[in-house]
């Protein structure tokens, strides 16, 4: 009987890791490695030409043309709707963990964890199923036990929840908006709009928001 092959692409923007990466999941049998990318621009040029069941991703990836996080990510669902996502972040963020699971992706792994989970969630994906490594696990029993985030919260758009990701990192509406792949005017106005439904006024309290809590998830996870 022939064993199973799962074909994985990897996409991190830092070469050192990458090559943990590769080197953790080429020691099971069951995977074959067959790319990697350093940016959205490359990932999406390498799954337009090989075949790829699994892509295991940074979260924060900056620099291509197809932008990071939930924006890569939701594209890469709408044009390969047959390729299962494992990301990974450093972002250990209930609001970030929400986002995800909102955009019905099921395995997420920390990279303040060992490598030793990537093997694991890259089969969990393939079949469908479910696979947090143990940083992650904490934070979603944390959000299982609050219950459902604050309503000002939830009612931020996907766009809306990227924006605010964005300028608290320390972006400008600018830069944002060439990473987005938004005009200027709308990354701005979206901004507002998340502001006014937090009920925030001022960046500063903004950036304070973003920092203690990370934007929480809305129930809108369609990205056009």
């Amino acid at each position: 009987m022939n064993e199973i092959s799962i074909r994985v692409a990897i996409a991190d923007d830092h070469p050192g890791l990458i090559a943990g990466i590769a080197y953790e999941l080429e020691k099971n049998k069951t995977i074959e490695l067959v790319a990697t990318a350093r940016n959205s621009t490359e990932l999406i040029a390498v799954l337009d030409k090989e075949r790829c069941d699994v892509v295991v991703s940074d979260y924060a990836m900056p620099g291509g043309e197809y932008g990071d996080g939930i924006t890569l990510f939701a594209f890469i669902q709408r044009r390969y709707p047959e390729i299962r996502l494992v990301v990974l972040t450093m972002m250990d963020n209930p609001g970030i963990i929400r986002l995800l699971l909102a955009q019905g992706i099921s395995c997420i792994l920390s990279k303040s964890d060992a490598t030793e989970y990537l093997a694991v969630a890259v089969q969990a994906a393939y079949v469908q199923g479910k696979y947090f490594s143990p940083t992650i696990a904490a934070i979603i029993r944390t959000l299982d036990a609050e219950g459902p985030a604050n309503d000002a919260a939830r009612s931020l758009s996907t766009r809306e929840v990227e924006v605010v990701r964005l300028f608290v990192s320390g972006l400008t509406i600018n830069e944002i908006a060439e990473r987005l792949h938004r005009s200027k005017k709308t990354v701005s106005s979206q901004k507002i709009n998340a502001m006014r439904k937090l009920g925030i006024q001022r960046d500063a309290d903004l950036i304070k928001y973003g920092n203690e809590t990370g934007p929480a998830s809305s129930t809108d996870t369609k990205i056009s």
